[in-house]
Formats: structure tokens, sequence, C-alpha cells
């Protein structure tokens, strides 16, 4: 009998299936606040400081959304609690726009992150996708505070960062949040079948994949100046923006261009190509041959900066293997699928929780550097469950 894929396997499916179960268990009955948004959630698993961050809210709504479409009960109520906290806790009524984080008192930065605003939009798209009451308005909503204060025609991309009052506070600009609004545009491009967001999601993708990371060898660039020029001299400012290039993000975008590619009618074969080379370069550069795992960061001569692994790199080269051989089936994208998944069976899924840990030292036991606690639902879910969908576009497209 030929060895078939590991995702063709009634076995294998099942092993998903309960792993993508025991994380929504674990974020359904441990992060709701009663107060508003989430909880972070400490290494057991139990909730902790007082704290919300809008991408943290983003991200369980669009976990519990994909939830309610796979018939999961309880997930709409969750759904409801993230779009009301977005909208009557994020959301600025005085300056408009989305405020990155808040605490039981009030907005504690108050800060306007494109970041942030790609995933107001992924959460509202999906929301939009189940029939919540406050979709359309937080759709149209966040969809104009983009168009308006954080679209630069001029490069087809975002800017990066604004203080409440919408004055600049600096000229950087970043694959990362750009990345997240692809992904972002592409739901709302399902939602609402609204050519715009395709065509912004297209030409964000021809600035960072097309012209930058093609010019690297297929490599992905995070810093930049104001006119989109690489800034190689970057130092770091924290998780979200470390020097260096950061190999997770290569096959976060392989997977996104793969979706891409889909999306717009599989008409521009640079996108795939950029999809498979993606992959390849990331694994080839960025898995640590002796220990196993990504490095969590490179230079730009492709060698090991920061070692430590963290976990989302591995759920991104899982999702991105997939689908990749969802689209080009290949022994290639099965074999590396099969090495990440016994990779983070083995260290990163914790038993006693169901969570992930997120972050692995040099002997590959967990350590609290970057990340503490049980990191948000987002990347860990998604790993587990494109396996089991086509490859037709997002999660919440596939699912049906």
């Amino acid at each position: 009998m030929p060895d078939s894929n590991w995702t063709a396997r009634p076995w294998h499916r099942d092993w998903l299936k309960d792993r993508a179960n025991a994380l929504f268990d674990l974020f359904q009955h441990n992060a709701v606040n009663p107060k508003g948004g989430f909880h972070d959630l400490d290494a057991a698993g139990r909730p902790f400081g007082t704290i919300r961050h809008i991408h943290q809210t983003a991200r369980m709504v669009h976990c519990y959304a994909i939830a309610v479409k796979l018939g999961r009960p309880g997930a709409a109520t969750i759904v409801d609690h993230g779009m009301r906290y977005l909208w009557e806790g994020h959301r600025d009524t005085r300056y408009g726009g989305y405020c990155w984080s808040l605490d039981d008192e009030g907005f504690k930065d108050d800060s306007k992150q494109a970041y942030g605003h790609a995933f107001v939009l992924l959460a509202a798209a999906d929301a939009a996708m189940i029939g919540h009451p406050l979709a359309k308005k937080l759709l149209a909503d966040v969809t104009d505070v983009i168009n308006i204060r954080f679209w630069d025609a001029n490069y087809g991309a975002v800017s990066e960062e604004y203080a409440r009052n919408w004055a600049k506070i600096s000229d950087y600009r970043g694959q990362n949040s750009n990345m997240h609004l692809t992904e972002a545009l592409m739901a709302a491009f399902e939602a609402t079948h609204d050519a715009a967001y395709l065509d912004m999601a297209k030409s964000i993708a021809r600035l960072i994949i097309g012209r930058h990371a093609k010019d690297l060898g297929y490599v992905v660039a995070e810093h930049f100046d104001e006119q989109w020029k690489i800034d190689r001299t970057y130092k770091g400012s924290d998780m979200f923006r470390p020097a260096g290039t950061t190999p997770g993000h290569w096959l976060e975008w392989s997977r996104l261009m793969a979706q891409l590619w889909v999306l717009d009618g599989r008409k521009e074969g640079w996108m795939i190509e950029a999809a498979e080379k993606l992959f390849r370069s990331a694994v080839s550069h960025g898995w640590d041959k002796t220990q196993g795992g990504f490095y969590y960061t490179l230079d730009f001569s492709n060698q090991p900066a920061l070692t430590h692994k963290i976990w989302w790199p591995a759920t991104e080269a899982i999702g991105a293997a997939a689908f990749l051989n969802a689209l080009k089936p290949d022994r290639f994208y099965e074999d590396w699928y099969r090495k990440v998944w016994d990779f983070s069976a083995l260290h990163f899924i914790d038993p006693a929780t169901g969570g992930w840990f997120p972050e692995l030292g040099e002997d590959l036991k967990p350590v609290d550097r970057f990340f503490t606690g049980k990191p948000d639902i987002y990347h860990a879910l998604q790993a587990c469950l494109i396996p089991l969908f086509p490859a037709t576009g997002s999660l919440m497209k596939a699912v049906g």
C-alpha cells in the first residue's frame, strides 16, 4: 500500500481534531474576562493580569468564529464577547481608530498600530461570515480607518504607527503588520466579494515578496524606512520587531502567497512560485539541523541570531506544508509536515493543559525569555485545522 499523506489518514485527522478541541477548551473556559476582553493565561493555563491587547481580542474572535462554523457549542458567546470589546473598548470614539491595549481603568497604550488594525479587520470579516450583528459596522469602520489613516498609495502598503490623536510616531515601516493585513484583506474579500480588498492584498504582496524578498533570494526583510528601503541596521525593539530576519514569517508568507494565488483565480504564477521558494528557503536556512526547531531570527548572512525555538514558526511551517502539498503535491512538503509535527508534539504541546509552550531554550526545555504563559490560541489552532480542510482560501471559507 502506498505511503499516503498523514492528512488523508483518519487517525491523524482525529488527532488534529483532539488537539484543536484541547485548545478551544483551554481558552473558552479560562480566558474570558467578565470585565471585557480576554485574560492572558499563565503556564498552568490560569488567567492572570489586567491588560488586554487588541490583537489578542481580535484573534479570539477569529478563532471562535471558525468554531461557530464548525458547530462548537459556546463559541458564539465568545465571538460576541470579543466583538463587543472591540467596539466598546478598543475603539476610540474621540479620535477614531482602535487603541493597542486597555486595562480595567481604560486605555493603557493608546497608540494606533497597523498591526492591531489588521486583526480588527480580520475579526470583523470573520464575524460577518457568521452573521454577527456588529460585523457590518465594525468592518466598515476599520476599513475606513485603514484606507484614510494607514494606506500609502505611493507604495501600495500601510504605514505603521500613530499616537492616539494620529500624530506620527516614527518613519518606521514593517512587513509584519503588512503581512497580517494581507491575511485580513483576503478574509474581507471572502466576506464581501469587494475586489478592492483583494487588490490591496496583491499590492502588499508585490512590494514585500515580489520585490524585496525575491531580491534577497526569498528571504523576507522585516524592517524598512519611510521609502520602503530595507533597514539592515535596525536593532530591534521587542518581540514584534526583533533585529534581522524571522524565518517564521517566510513560512507564514508562504501559505499566504499560496492562498492569494488561489483567491485570485490562479492567474499570476509568480505567487505560487514565491510560496514554494519561501518555504524551501525557510526550512533550508531557519531549521536547526542539530537540535531541531526553527531559529527565531537570523542575520542577513542567514546565520542564527536568536537561537531559542518559538512555537509559532513551527505552527506556520505545518500550515504552509499542508497547504502547499494540497496545491502542489510533493513528498518534500509531506516530509516537512511530519518532521515539524514530530518536533511540536514532543516539545511544544503541553499535555497537562492542551496549550503550547511558547519558547524552548538550547536544551529544548520550556523557558521564559520573550514569551510567558500560554500564548494566544491563534497560531496553534490554525496548525491543527488547516490540514483538515481544502486549500481553497481561509479556514473560514474552507470550513463552509
